[in-house]
């Protein structure tokens, strides 16, 4: 082990120092908040907000208009089924009706023939 050389205190502690050094030159080095660059991207994030603001808009807007289209389909699918139902209703109604009228002349028609048969009997 002859290529081993042990690091000291005093050799960790110059590292250490030198690392914050090039921490602290590394933060200074960064732009000036007015420096172009930095300005050039402030205004494209800025671009990009307002892009996806107007998409998000436009999608709200289509929600809304599909969720209308959906009501009023709704609505229309009711109105049918109300139709349809009022329909049956009627003709239920009708059919009853009809059967009553068909007692009436059923008995009307039995009362007739127990009527001549009495008179057949006299």
């Amino acid at each position: 082990m002859a290529g081993f050389k042990a690091n000291s205190f005093n050799d960790r502690r110059d590292a250490a120092s030198k690392a914050k050094e090039a921490l602290l030159e590394k933060f200074k080095a960064r732009p000036a908040p007015d420096h172009p660059r930095l300005v050039a991207l402030a205004e494209e994030r800025t671009r990009v907000a307002e892009a996806r603001a107007i998409r998000d808009a436009e999608r709200e807007v289509r929600r809304q208009e599909r969720l209308a289209r959906e009501a009023e389909e709704e609505l229309r699918r009711v109105a049918e089924e109300l139709a349809r139902l009022e329909a049956e209703k009627l003709a239920a109604e009708a059919a009853i009706l009809a059967e009553e009228e068909l007692k009436v002349k059923q008995k009307e028609a039995r009362d007739a023939r127990y009527a001549a048969r009495k008179l057949r009997r006299r």
